[in-house]
Order: C-alpha cells, then sequence, then structure tokens
C-alpha cells in the first residue's frame, strides 16, 4: 500500500509536544547569563533553530564571548534544564504515535530529522516509547548545519533511499519547512508552534495528527 515511499517527521513539536520545554529550558540559561528572553522573543527569533546557532545567535547579539566553548557551556547547560523537565512529563503531539504505526503497517519508511541533540532525542524517544518505529533518526550532531540548511533531510532520504516525489516532511517550524523546500521535498506543517495563517507556504497544514492518516499526506506519487 504505501511501500517505496518515506515520511521525515521533525520531532519537537511534531512527535513531541516539547517546544514549552525547549522554550522554558532556554530561557532559564539564557537568564543564567544575565540575558532576558521572553516567550515572545523565543518564538520569533529561536523557534526551529537548533542550540547552538540559538546560543550564537543570543551571545552575539548582546556581545558576550560567542566562540565554540561558550556556545558549549550554554548547550550543556540548557540541556540539563530540559532532561529534568522531560522525565516529569513529556506529551506525544495528539494522534502521533497512532499515525506512525500505521505508516508503518502501511510498508512505509519513516525516519526523524531534528535540530535537537541526540541525547536529547534518545531521552525522549525512551521516556515515550518510540523508538524502535524509526529505522533513521538524524539529530544536530549528525550535520554540519541546522535548518534552515536541508542537510539533514538531504541524508535522511538518501539513507532511505526513496526518490524525493515519495518522501514527505512534516514540519512545525518555518526554519524546518525552508530546509524540506531546499532538499525539493513536499512538507505537510502541524500548528503546534505557528498559526495556520503563518504557514501557507506548506502544501497541508493540519492541527494534529487526529483523524488522519498517511495516505492524506502531499503525495507527488500515486501508492
Amino acid at each position: 500500500m504505501g511501500e517505496g515511499t518515506a515520511i521525515l517527521f521533525d520531532f519537537n513539536g511534531v512527535l513531541v509536544n516539547d517546544e514549552p520545554l525547549h522554550r522554558d529550558a532556554t530561557i532559564a540559561t539564557l537568564a543564567e547569563y544575565g540575558i532576558d528572553l521572553d516567550a515572545e522573543g523565543y518564538a520569533r527569533d529561536f523557534l526551529g533553530f537548533d542550540d547552538r546557532a540559538c546560543f550564537r545567535f543570543a551571545f552575539t547579539t548582546h556581545r558576550r564571548p560567542a566562540d565554540a566553548e561558550a556556545i558549549e557551556d550554554a548547550v550543556e547547560r540548557k540541556h540539563a534544564w530540559y532532561a529534568r523537565a522531560a522525565r516529569r512529563a513529556l506529551p506525544l503531539v495528539p494522534g502521533a504515535e497512532r499515525f506512525v504505526r500505521q505508516a508503518k503497517a502501511e510498508g512505509r519508511r519513516v525516519a526523524i530529522v531534528s535540530g535537537a541533540l541526540r541525547r536529547e532525542v534518545e531521552l525522549a524517544l525512551e521516556v515515550t516509547g518510540l523508538g524502535p518505529l524509526f529505522e533513521c533518526v538524524l539529530a544536530a550532531e549528525d550535520v554540519p548545519r541546522g535548518k534552515p540548511d536541508p542537510a539533514g533531510y538531504l541524508r535522511a532520504r538518501e539513507a532511505l533511499g526513496v526518490p524525493p516525489g515519495r518522501c514527505v516532511v512534516i514540519e512545525d517550524s518555518l526554519p524546518g519547512l525552508a530546509a524540506a523546500r531546499a532538499a525539493g521535498l513536499r512538507c505537510a506543517m502541524l500548528t503546534t508552534s505557528h498559526p495556520a495563517e503563518r504557514l501557507a507556504e506548506a502544501d497541508l497544514v493540519w492541527e494534529s495528527f487526529e483523524g488522519r492518516a498517511p495516505a492524506d499526506l502531499p503525495w507527488t506519487s500515486h501508492d
């Protein structure tokens, strides 16, 4: 039914609804450096970018050292905040597990392409029990540049051996949409991080996976 097709899932805000955890961890970490950030500023300047890009931007903007050592220190601090919160509660996006299981049952290939650190993705997969469902997981350390650079999506598609016309990305952020487009892939988006009116460039926009099926995605080739 779905043989020879693939779905490349972003992770945060697509499978696990942990963008608030990442937001709060980033805000708390920057506060340790005396940098104020609120939820609005996070959504405007940070959402969809990997940790290193976020801290590099914040430190440069506030004229603080942004060398590799300073960035890695901030990444470690933020990870500690995130890990504590994730182990307490890590909700899934409604319908996400059922959707992935249905895709697998139909013979579709499924992978994760995330801008988060691998240990954070693996922690979330462990907490939610989703790990065994995915045959390929690409995280921030696996590519030279994060989204909107297409490297992650290009590498995942090539690893699965699926042509672009039979591969669809599911995203929630604007940098993620740009990365999918740059990789030559169609993209469905969830409104977990942005309102629908900001996602007009996507091929399809859903509120969640509830009531949705893999066959509903914007495939360019028939199954």
